[in-house]
């Protein structure tokens, strides 16, 4: 328009100008998700165009998670993934899927340190963690109550206590696989601690979807992502190949077997456990 404008104003004379708009009958969504093995996983349909999602393209942007949760209070991205503690801050602007869910099955973030020690040393210490707005967080303080923490990015946490600058690290992802071979010692697996304590999985991640798209629009999205996740779950060879690029240098097995703690059936459906997992840890938190 600015363009045709400028040419009208440019004659000598007017004479009529015909000017055509179209417009694609698409739309285009933004997904917001981490850089990590479980979730590359969980979106490589949609993000190699695996799947037929007519009218409705996707355009992936990654982040760390603590930054999708700020995002998220902002409303930047039509579908995210976010932390469950985050989630009553958004529920507002955005629907939770159920599909998309990240649950520890009795296992989940950890507390690592360079020495041993008891869960009373250690509640002294100063401790690394992912960020404020992260399901790992909430359940350290539903765990251990006040604490001391410092906010580092994910990746760098596990680097950080193995140098000494922190006592402690709160780890996320990949690294409850890998922070045995750093010479660690575990001293809490908060999945398993909210396991026995309550007989229900951790709930930790969840896809939502803005609200403002309209309840139509925001069911199609989410079946587009179900069957995203259906098919890496029936066709694991290739999504694996593609989650291990996000890795960090993780080789096949600890691939595998990330992805497979949580991206699974629990990731298809809450199941009833799974969202009464999600109501008791809101309502502890």
């Amino acid at each position: 328009l600015t363009v045709a404008f400028y040419k009208l104003l440019s004659r000598s004379y007017f004479q009529p100008i015909t000017i055509r708009i179209t417009m694609e009958e698409e739309f285009v969504f933004r997904i917001g998700h981490s850089p990590d093995p479980d979730d590359a996983f969980m979106f490589h349909a949609l993000t190699t165009g695996a799947l037929d999602t007519q009218e409705r393209k996707y355009v992936h942007e990654l982040h760390d998670i603590e930054m999708l949760n700020g995002y998220a209070l902002e409303g930047m991205f039509e579908v995210s993934a976010v932390s469950i503690h985050s989630y009553p801050m958004i529920a507002d602007r955005y629907q939770l899927m159920n599909c998309g869910a990240s649950m520890g099955e009795g296992y989940g973030p950890i507390l690592v340190s360079r020495t041993e020690l008891t869960h009373d040393e250690a509640k002294t210490k100063t401790i690394a963690v992912p960020g404020l707005g992260t399901s790992a967080y909430l359940a350290l303080r539903i765990a251990w109550g006040d604490v001391d923490v410092h906010v580092v990015p994910f990746d760098k946490i596990l680097p950080a206590v193995v140098r000494g600058e922190y006592d402690l690290g709160l780890i996320i992802h990949e690294g409850q696989i890998t922070w045995a071979n750093e010479g660690l010692h575990l001293i809490l697996d908060l999945g398993a601690w909210w396991y026995d304590w309550t007989g229900l999985p951790l709930p930790l991640g969840g896809n939502v979807v803005r609200r403002d798209l309209g309840d139509d629009i925001c069911q199609r999205v989410t079946d587009d992502i179900k069957r995203s996740i259906q098919y890496s779950l029936s066709n694991p060879d290739s999504a694996l190949e593609f989650a291990k690029l996000w890795g960090r240098g993780i080789d096949d097995d600890t691939n595998r077997e990330f992805v497979g703690m949580y991206v699974n059936e629990r990731t298809l459906d809450y199941g009833e456990d799974g969202r009464e997992a999600v109501r008791r840890f809101l309502r502890e938190g």
